[in-house]
Formats: C-alpha cells, structure tokens, sequence
C-alpha cells in the first residue's frame, strides 16, 4: 500500500457488518428548560460504564451540557436499542436528582451558544483557538452509525453509492428547525452550521482507498488535521473500527426512530457492500449533485425534490424512500430488523421532528419552553 504519495491507513478489518451507534443528549434544567452544563457532575454520578469491550459508555463531548451514549459493538439494532436504553436509564437516574432532564434534538430551540461553557482538553482547546466563532457556534447535537466493512477496498465504492441516500436520511432525522429562539425556515439548520467548521461536511468521492491515503498524508503534512479523528465528514471511514461512519443524522428525539435510522443505515451499508463484492459497479452523482441534494433535505425536509442520477432526474423525497425501503426488505430480514425498517415508513406519517416541534410552536403561539418539553417527554417515552 505503500510507496510515494501515500501514508498508509491501516484498515482494522470488521469481519461482519457489526454496528455500534453514538447517541448526543443534551442536558437540560427541569425548570427554566435552558440548557444546563451539568455533564461534569452527571459523570460522577454515573461512574465508570463500560461496553463488553472495555470502551466507555458515558463520554464527554466539546460542551459541558452533552454527554455522548455509546454502544458496545453489536450484530443487530435490537441489541443496539438496549444497550442504549440501559445507558439512558442510567444517565437519567444520575441527571434527575440535579434538577436536569434529557433532551435530544439536532439543535436547542432557543439556548443561546455563547452561554455554554466548555470540556477542556487538549484536543478541544486546539479546535476552538482554530475554529474561533464558528467552533463556539457547534450548539449542535447527532447520531453517528458505525457498520463493520471487511476491508478497505470496499469503503469508497460503499461511501461513494451511499451519498445518494444522504438526503433520505437528513430529511427523516431532520430536528433543528430553530435556533436561538428563531425558527430559520431550515428542517435542518445543524447540518449546514457544522459544515461550516474547516472539515466537516460532505466527503470527498476517492476512487480508491490509496487515494485516501494520499489525502491523508497531504491533511497531516499541513496539519489541517493531526489525526483520522479530526477529519469531521458526513460519512466517513473509520479506519481504527474497520466502520463506516455515518454522521449525516440530526440528534433524534425518540428510541424508536433511532432504531429506524440505524436499521436504514445499517441495511443500505450491508446491501451496498453485499453489491460491491458481487463485482456490480454502483451508479454514482457527482459531487454538485451531493451538495444540492445535503441543501435541500436541510432546507425542505420530507418536501425537498432530490436529484437522483447522474442524468439530474428528480423525485419527491419520500416516494423514492418507498422504494428504497421495499427494495432493503430482503436485507432487513437477513439482518433481522425487518420491524424497525419497515417503521422507517412511520416518520412521514407522523411527522419527523422538525414538523412536530413546529406544530407545537404554532399551538402555543411560539412558546419555544413548550417545544422542549414536548421534546423531553418524547425522549422519556
């Protein structure tokens, strides 16, 4: 793999499609509904919980009113929807007592982020002197979907079939409509604020996985980053799991439509990898395509009409879900999630987030503390 050009990423390969999830809470006061930066005295309380694998289930996030649930490494969604819940429970009992409740939302409807204080750490403190305004600005909160890929020659031509996907999953997680007491007309507004630091957002279409490294090794030669960690996409390789790191998702505000999302998720990735090892060359869209498609789903939700080949045919969001989800079928019974695919379906019907917490506004003539209650209950349901 070696040779000029290049900086060799090893791949850890993930001899199954394991997945494991990471799930951002936000903590938030019982009374005034605002943010609360209380994750230090939460850790306390929980302790030291840890996966089967020895990794830790409670972590610190850039914020002190976030703590990040993480799971063990899993075969199902199922075992993902209880590990998570048991983690949640325990967040729960050690937040209660201090006044917070948990809360999950790509955004807060109207905390303001420059009262926020903070997680020092080396690595945090070096994001912030770089990214200055915009890294305080990250009051921002997602789901990130990890799924074993057993080696690295399939990452891209995974990566690069799944960005035609990526609108159908920003438009159902969609849960950031408001933002500093403001609704700003986005379904998403975490998706376009996080891409605003140097590198988040979409990522690159490589060909091939020596490409990658070329990118990395001119990434470190310049220091933009200093370690695999730092590179912030979308959808991204994580080459120390041997995953496939999906980060397209608002933070969700319910356990059930976490599960659909990682069922979607974790079906996609399988089928596509199960496509790519049969040898079948997978259509693409090029990167314009990408782009517009990521600012539509941000901007319209469930309602945006997305570009779908390279031949810039369009189609309304959710008729192409209904296909996308009939044609998943089969892998979601291969991987035993059929119930939580097929309730991927639900979302629309009821209205995803953005929608819900809208209505709630409009019913209590704009009372945003009405939304995070809402919100509260929902993630207590």
């Amino acid at each position: 793999m070696g040779g000029a050009g290049h900086h060799a990423v090893h791949w850890k390969s993930s001899p199954r499609p394991t997945l494991g999830v990471e799930w951002e809470i936000a903590l938030v006061d019982k009374r005034t509904r605002d943010l609360s930066n209380t994750a230090a005295a939460v850790f306390d309380e929980v302790g030291d919980l840890r996966a089967g694998d020895g990794r830790p289930q409670v972590t610190k996030e850039l914020l002190r009113n976030t703590v990040e649930i993480v799971t063990g490494i899993h075969d199902t969604v199922a075992e993902v929807a209880d590990d998570l819940s048991g983690t949640m429970d325990a967040v729960r009992r050690a937040a209660d007592p201090l006044g917070v409740d948990l809360f999950c939302a790509g955004t807060h409807p109207f905390a303001q982020w420059s009262t926020q204080v903070l997680t020092r750490s080396p690595h945090y403190d070096e994001l912030i002197e770089r990214t200055q305004w915009w890294g305080r600005q990250m009051l921002i909160w997602g789901v990130h979907v990890h799924v074993g890929v057993s080696h690295p020659d399939k990452v891209f031509p995974i990566l690069n079939h799944l960005l035609l996907s990526y609108p159908h999953l920003l438009a159902l997680s969609a849960s950031s409509p408001m933002w500093s007491g403001i609704d700003t007309g986005y379904a998403s507004n975490r998706a376009l604020m996080f891409q605003q630091l140097p590198t988040a957002g979409l990522p690159f279409q490589f060909e091939n996985w020596p490409q990658f490294e070329s990118y990395v090794r001119d990434q470190m030669k310049t220091g933009v980053f200093e370690q695999l960690g730092g590179m912030h996409w979308d959808i991204r390789p994580a080459p120390k799991w041997g995953t496939i790191e999906v980060r397209v998702c608002d933070g969700m505000p319910t356990r059930a439509e976490l599960s659909a999302l990682v069922a979607l998720i974790h079906c996609l990735v399988v089928d596509i990898d199960a496509r790519v090892t049969a040898g079948e060359t997978l259509p693409t869209i090029p990167p314009w395509h990408v782009q517009e498609n990521k600012w539509r789903a941000a901007r319209y939700g469930l309602d945006a009409i997305i570009i779908t080949d390279r031949d810039s045919n369009e189609r309304l969001v959710t008729d192409d879900l209904t296909d996308l989800l009939n044609r998943l079928e089969p892998t979601a019974k291969l991987l035993g999630c059929e119930r939580e695919l097929a309730s991927v379906a639900e979302i629309p019907q009821r209205g995803a987030s953005y929608q819900r917490q809208r209505r709630v506004a409009a019913a209590t003539q704009g009372d945003l503390v009405a939304v995070v209650d809402a919100l509260v209950r929902e993630l207590e349901a």
